[in-house]
């Protein structure tokens, strides 16, 4: 197993390191921050392991494959934890919000996964577009805004804790906007794919 894909491996046995933090409302002073940590890391290994697997020629179907999932796995499981978060210790809007961008951002992926699927099935390789890319930078951008507060607001820092929720609020409805406008476009480009469905 080369390099990039060892990275994916531990980028998907971070996932659930960060679960043991993340789920647990304040497991133990600081839980959040520690939580917070690892999502960071983690985040990091995935553009480490394409920039190292493209710049070393390294690119395998093992790494095709266990890339994209463990992106989700770590995005969604990111999602869920601010899900629980916000419902039981925060506002109200704040959860609706999270709620929606999570089940938004669900539909999408399976969407997205699906297409590609049927292109594969076809011998087409649909390459992630610009839009699909700046969604991720958002997304990335936000959930690690929203960690921070969550974090924040665990160890009592409640106007910081404020200001980090609203901030990460509003890069989650960028990245929500910009995952409905990058699925439009992966449908609408390969709308004769789906036409072709016996």
């Amino acid at each position: 197993m080369n390099l990039p894909n060892k990275l994916t491996v531990s980028r998907m046995i971070l996932v659930f390191v960060f679960a043991i933090f993340a789920f647990p409302l304040s497991l133990f002073p600081g839980c959040g921050w520690v939580a917070l940590a690892v999502y960071v890391i983690a985040s990091a290994t995935d553009a480490l392991d394409g920039h190292l697997a493209r710049k070393n020629h390294q690119v395998t179907d093992f790494g095709k494959f266990l890339d994209p999932l463990a992106d989700k796995l770590l995005v969604n499981t990111a999602l869920i934890s601010l899900i629980i978060f916000t419902q039981v210790c925060y506002h109200g809007w704040a959860a609706q919000i999270v709620l929606w961008a999570t089940l938004i951002n669900l539909a999408r992926e399976f969407a997205v996964s699906g297409i590609r699927m049927l292109a594969a099935g076809t011998g087409k390789v649909i390459a992630a577009g610009k839009i699909g890319k700046l969604k991720m930078i958002a997304q990335t951008v936000a959930l690690v805004v929203l960690l921070t507060g969550r974090a924040a607001f665990e160890s009592g820092l409640g106007v910081f804790s404020d200001v980090c929720m609203i901030a990460g609020i509003v890069f989650l409805g960028i990245s929500t906007v910009l995952a409905l406008w990058s699925g439009f476009e992966y449908i609408y480009g390969n709308r004769e794919l789906l036409k072709n469905m016996k």
